[in-house]
């Protein structure tokens, strides 16, 4: 088959991938692997409604990786894929295509059709995120995917709940939650984001009991700053710090709470700091989550004053009026119930000012938490909901990470892990929502829970329990979708049944998955899976970075800065992204990414495909006998030993995650020790006349671009197939091919000769682009050995065509006004006097390095400025940091060259 002039992604991608779906490649469990060792993953299951983004881009890229460098080294890959059914997310896309269809809304058809819209809405859309990761080459074995809601996983579900709730470990409690009062559910942590806000910060006067308020009499109030009026119709009371000496006489006294008239303690309490506002601090701990653990410190009540619709929620609040004498102002208060919070803060600042009780209001930017679908300000909120007790079972989780059992890399995520899971608190796992696992939970008429698998089960607990046939009513809402996801890496291979394919690839080997879900979603997993399974989930989690823009901000929407994965496939091909990708993932370091950069590894793939054109038009075609030992041509002994090297190179680097390291390896290899320098030196052998040399040169050109192919095919899949089928008859799909293991193949004296001549012919190009020479120039070799000259006179024609050499001799010495070349420890000169005013060059160099060593101290100066390093935004700072790598760089090279001109005269 001949290769086509150009690469076309477009055309081979979908192709290539539908022959590796057909040809089962992707299957754990192969036939002829059954003894091979296993090697597991599970995929980060994305959300049924996602679309692929630049994160689900570069985390399926290193999966894809290790996967297809464990499948081609002979073992037994399950990447175990599957989608998670996104509770809120879900249930919004289907309420707004209700609401664009002009149906009836969710409650308006009930739950159970409400639910019957959602599953069908999964059937027409729910795979387009699946389609598009295999848009990006993912070889997941589509064959297992799961759905965090199909039968098999919420069975794990309800087992899990039931058995953690026997145990003391799942129970119910009244806490603070964060409250979308837009969506009117509990959110978690990561479902917030804090959006930084120009507010205002109030000093409010609360009159001390027993004294008559007088706004000009400092000793008749306390001042207290806060950010939310609204919330101080729930204050219990005043904290001030207790070394405070401003307030010690008051603490023990009472305040009395304006427009309410509640008594409230002011109390001593080191979480109020004397420097902020004015040191002394509302406590609402039904409206703020530090005040909630004020007030279990010193057991205040939790007086809730609003709505689940964040309204003010006044009337028939027992707690609100308990202990709280009539009066004109108690009653209009009451008269605010089901103002919305907002309204209710304009109305309550207004009734402080008109009775002088307002000190003064400061502007104030600070973080205010919205949610992150509804874009609402979020309420922490005092409500009942179920929780798991995490401190119980994260403590087998901190010792599997701290006995080496799970690993972090880099190892420096551990300190997070530990960091959080040490300070970790009851876990909400309940939402009010219908979209979701439904918790197994059944009400008596006195409101006793009942937890059981079915419906059957709790309805006979029920009856023994009353002593006769009880009416129950369902918990109406669903489990967290972290609570499923945390059961991800056994659930998904078959428990809770005893199936071969637990025993087989569980543990999984790695997890690959990012820093802001590492207590969301690994932490949870490591305490289930040791939990349920008695052993760890994974052996090793590689944690990636961000991927930022090419200046090194956050991606987001309202930035307009997202780069779409897709559009760069359809652009420049999914090899080229994935090689991008790859090639900037060094571990702890954020990837500025740029379409330049991808448009230059699509050149990449280009050079692979045009080297591979070369190769076929001199009749370099596989030969099945041949031996790459067997060379005996220098050049060809040289290109094997510096394949093996680059296997050898590339295997450390992905087997200790260092993705970057073994692209820039493969790169190296592909671009100059192959074609740059291999495919150029042979070509006079190609092009000569028949016989042993030229066959063995095209045997090898052949062999050496094969397994390019194999060490290119974790990285750039489409590619590297494409060409394995049209190059030559084999026995198998490149990606179920060995991977390249090489023996007797290093060969120090091919690599001596070759590396000189490509050593010294690099040294003279940079004196060239370094000084400006552009005539040919002569070489002289200075004292060097016999060897050298014979290798000089072996290589003189390649020496002079590529570094643009008039004429080689020996000298014992240098000529004046020669630059020195120091190559393997010999001495080359380049006489240079006539061709370029020495003099002139030291003070051109002298000049550069002045202006390096101002560059490298004007970016010292702001790294070391402690203001610049406060203000600065992360990807200025980054900025900062590169031109000095530049500028280093670049002060060595001028020195290198300086020092060549040395020896001139």
């Amino acid at each position: 088959m001949t290769i086509d002039k150009t690469y076309q992604p477009s055309e081979v991608e979908g192709r290539i991938y539908r022959t590796w779906e057909q040809a089962g490649a992707f299957r754990a469990g192969r036939p002829e692997r059954d003894a091979a060792t296993p090697y597991s993953i599970v995929i980060p299951p994305p959300n049924v409604t996602g679309s692929l983004h630049m994160g689900h881009a570069l985390n399926n890229t290193l999966q894809d990786i290790l996967c297809r460098f464990e499948r081609m080294r002979g073992k037994d890959v399950l990447w175990q894929p599957g989608t998670d059914h996104a509770g809120i997310a879900t249930q919004m896309v289907v309420e707004r295509q209700l609401m664009e269809r002009q149906e009836k809304s969710r409650r308006e058809m009930g739950r159970e059709a409400f639910l019957k819209r959602v599953w069908e809405w999964k059937a027409e859309s729910g795979g387009t995120i699946v389609n598009q990761l295999k848009r990006l080459g993912a070889s997941c074995d589509w064959s297992r995917e799961r759905f965090t809601m199909d039968e098999g996983l919420s069975r794990a579900v309800l087992k899990v709940f039931v058995e953690l709730h026997r145990a003391g470990l799942i129970y119910k409690d009244k806490r603070l939650v964060n409250w979308d009062p837009n969506l009117l559910t509990a959110i978690s942590d990561l479902e917030v984001i804090q959006v930084e806000t120009k507010g205002h910060l109030w000093h409010l006067r609360y009159p001390i009991e027993g004294k008559n308020f007088n706004p000009e009499d400092p000793s008749t109030f306390i001042v207290v700053a806060t950010t939310r009026p609204e919330t101080m119709l729930g204050d219990v009371a005043v904290a001030v710090h207790p070394d405070d000496d401003r307030y010690k006489a008051l603490v023990g006294k009472n305040a009395i709470l304006p427009l309410v008239g509640r008594k409230i303690p002011i109390i001593a309490d080191e979480y109020s700091d004397p420097e902020k506002g004015s040191g002394a601090v509302k406590i609402t701990p039904a409206h703020d989550f530090n005040d909630f653990e004020v007030g279990k410190r010193h057991n205040l009540p939790q007086i809730n004053v609003f709505s689940t619709e964040a309204k003010l929620q006044l009337k028939d609040n027992a707690e609100f009026v308990a202990g709280v004498p009539a009066s004109a102002d108690l009653s209009a208060t009451l008269a605010m119930n089901g103002t919305d919070r907002f309204a209710a803060r304009k109305a309550i600042l207004a009734r402080l000012e008109e009775k002088g009780l307002v000190e003064k209001i400061e502007p104030q930017s600070h973080v205010v938490p919205h949610g992150d679908r509804s874009n609402v300000v979020i309420e922490p909120f005092l409500t009942d909901q179920w929780y798991v007790n995490a401190q119980g079972l994260a403590k087998p989780a901190i010792a599997a990470v701290r006995g080496g059992k799970t690993r972090f890399i880099p190892k420096n995520w551990e300190k997070t892990y530990f960091d959080w899971m040490e300070n970790i608190q009851p876990w909400c796992i309940s939402r009010q929502l219908w979209w979701g696992h439904q918790i197994p939970a059944w009400y008596g008429p006195d409101g006793k829970a009942f937890v059981a698998l079915t419906e059957a089960e709790a309805q006979t607990d029920a009856d023994k329990h009353y002593g006769k046939k009880a009416a129950l009513t369902r918990d109406e809402d669903v489990l967290d979708t972290w609570f499923s996801s945390a059961l991800w890496p056994f659930s998904t291979l078959g428990w809770p049944d005893s199936t071969p394919e637990l025993k087989r690839y569980y543990p999984t080997s790695t997890l690959v998955t990012g820093f802001d879900i590492i207590f969301f979603w690994v932490a949870r997993m490591m305490m289930m899976g040791i939990h349920f399974m008695k052993e760890i989930p994974f052996h090793d989690v590689y944690i990636h970075a961000l991927v930022r823009d090419a200046s090194g901000a956050k991606m987001s929407k309202s930035k307009g800065n997202v780069i779409d994965p897709l559009a760069l496939i359809d652009e420049y091909g999914a090899d080229a992204l994935r090689f991008t990708l790859a090639a900037m993932a060094a571990q702890g370091r954020d990837i500025k990414l740029s379409t330049q950069r991808v448009e230059g590894y699509r050149n990449f793939a280009t050079k692979l495909w045009n080297a591979a054109r070369f190769a076929e038009m001199n009749g370099c075609a596989n030969v099945a006998s041949f031996d790459p030992k067997s060379a005996k041509e220098t050049l060809n002994r040289w290109i094997a030993h510096e394949t093996a090297k680059a296997a050898a190179e590339i295997t450390e680097a992905i087997e200790a995650y260092r993705f970057n390291d073994a692209a820039t390896a493969v790169y190296r290899f592909v671009w100059n020790i192959y074609c740059d320098w291999y495919l150029e030196l042979a070509k006079p052998l190609l092009i000569g006349p028949a016989g042993a040399a030229k066959s063995e040169t095209q045997a090898m050109v052949a062999w050496a671009r094969d397994e390019i192919l194999k060490l290119l095919q974790p990285f750039m899949p489409f590619i590297t197939e494409e060409l394995w089928a049209v190059t030559g008859k084999h026995d198998a799909l490149l990606a179920l091919d060995a991977w390249p293991s090489y023996a007797g193949l290093s060969d120090d004296k091919a690599e001596a000769e070759i590396g000189w001549v490509i050593d010294l012919v690099t040294a003279i190009r940079s004196v060239r682009a370094e000084m400006n020479i552009v005539a040919a120039i002569p070489l002289v070799l200075a004292g060097t050995s016999a060897e050298t000259k014979a290798r000089a006179e072996r290589w003189a024609e390649f020496i002079k065509r590529l570094a643009r050499v008039s004429d080689i001799s020996s000298a014992a010495s240098s000529p004046q006004g020669s630059v020195q070349l120091i190559v393997r420890g010999e001495t080359a000169a380049l006489p240079l006097k006539g061709v370029i005013d020495i003099a002139a060059e030291r003070t051109r160099l002298s000049k550069e390095m002045q202006k390096a060593d101002a560059d490298i101290a004007r970016v010292d100066a702001k790294l070391n400025n402690p203001n610049f390093m406060a203000r600065a935004p992360e990807e200025v700072v980054e900025e900062e940091k590169e031109k000095r790598e530049e500028a280093v760089a670049r002060k060595a090279k001028i020195a290198e060259a300086l020092e060549r001109l040395k020896g001139a005269v």
